[in-house]
This record gives structure tokens, C-alpha cells and sequence, in this order.
């Protein structure tokens, strides 16, 4: 598996995979709705893509994306986002997660650039918990803007119905589930 380093870790933040953009603290009718609380612990370990709306970032992905969330020693969560590039190469990024506000808070922001960069607000993106079920095995992401939605899985496939639920879920979000792009995911291995 090739370490991306430098510029290239931009293009390869993934799920989990956060929004890169800044906070919108305006709150009104039409701003995106969290889950009421996130259980950090239940959530860790892998997550499969398996839907997504296009952006640049993730431009070379083409499979088996998926995001592997563990405890720092600082206690902010480690994530650890790969896929597969179109000429077969494995891609991954490592990137640093903490959450906004309570312990539970289902608010999260996701840094993928250095460390010594962390200062800037401008590094850190929305990593926005909208939609889990409550076996958490099925989950919705975004950002209060709703320019990123990804839809999450611990399996690499999503049973028909839960997705096509999850869908309506997320229009009544006035989230326009159309441009969701299906992230191939058949081939996956460990």
C-alpha cells in the first residue's frame, strides 16, 4: 500500500471522510439535523463507502473505499480512510478526528493536513453524523451545508431496503439524493 504524502493527502480524503469546509454556527429551519448523540466507542473500527456525493477530493477513487476509525493516545480518533485508484493502486490517507462540543456530540471535525497545521480553522472539515441506526451498522454523514453526504456501512454491501429507507430519510434532510454516486465495493479485500 503506497503512504500519500504532501499535497496528494487532499486527494484522497475519504468518508468518513470529512467536508472540508468551515462550520456554519448560523442555525435556521433548513440547517442539517444530527443525530441527538454519538457513542464514540460503538462507532470505531471500519466503515465501507457505499455511496457518496462526487467530489475532488476522492477524484481518484474508484473502489472499495473504506475508513478505519480508532483511539489516538491523545484521545482525539485516529481515521485511516482508503480505496482503490482506477490502475489498481492502493491509496490511503491518515487523518485526525475530534469531537465539537459534549462527549456524546454527534459533531466531529476531520483533519487530514499536518499536524503542525492543525492550528488553522481552515484545515479542520464538518464531519457531521446525520442519520445512524441504532445497532450503529449504518451511517449517514455530512456537513451543515450539505455539500458532502456520505452513506456508510460496517458491510461492504447495504441490504436494498435499508438503503432505499436511509434515502428518504435523507430527502426529508432536503438533501438531493440524485447525485449520489454508488461506490463499487465487490471486490473487497482486507
Amino acid at each position: 500500500m503506497i503512504k500519500i504524502q504532501g499535497a496528494l493527502f487532499s486527494l484522497l480524503l475519504l468518508i468518513c471522510l470529512p467536508a472540508y469546509s468551515q462550520s456554519n454556527s448560523q442555525a435556521n429551519d433548513d440547517s442539517v439535523k444530527t443525530i441527538p448523540a454519538l457513542d464514540v466507542p460503538k462507532y470505531l473500527g471500519a466503515w465501507y463507502e457505499i455511496a457518496k456525493f462526487p467530489n475532488w477530493f476522492q477524484r481518484k477513487c474508484v473502489s472499495n473505499t473504506k475508513a478505519v476509525y480508532s483511539v489516538r493516545p491523545d484521545g482525539n480518533l485516529k481515521v485511516l480512510n482508503s480505496c482503490k485508484a482506477a490502475d489498481g493502486e492502493l491509496l490511503d490517507a491518515e487523518g485526525t478526528a475530534r469531537q465539537i462540543g459534549a462527549k456524546d456530540s454527534p459533531k466531529l471535525e476531520v483533519r487530514f493536513a499536518p499536524a503542525w497545521l492543525s492550528f488553522l480553522p481552515m484545515v479542520w472539515g464538518d464531519y457531521w453524523v446525520i442519520d445512524l441506526d441504532p445497532q450503529y451498522q449504518v451511517a449517514a454523514v455530512s456537513d451543515p451545508r450539505r455539500e458532502y453526504l456520505w452513506i456508510l456501512s460496517r458491510t461492504p454491501q447495504l441490504d436494498k431496503k435499508a438503503y432505499d429507507d436511509l434515502l428518504q430519510r435523507l430527502q426529508s434532510q432536503q438533501f438531493d439524493v440524485r447525485k449520489l454516486e454508488l461506490t463499487p465495493q465487490a471486490s473487497f479485500k482486507n
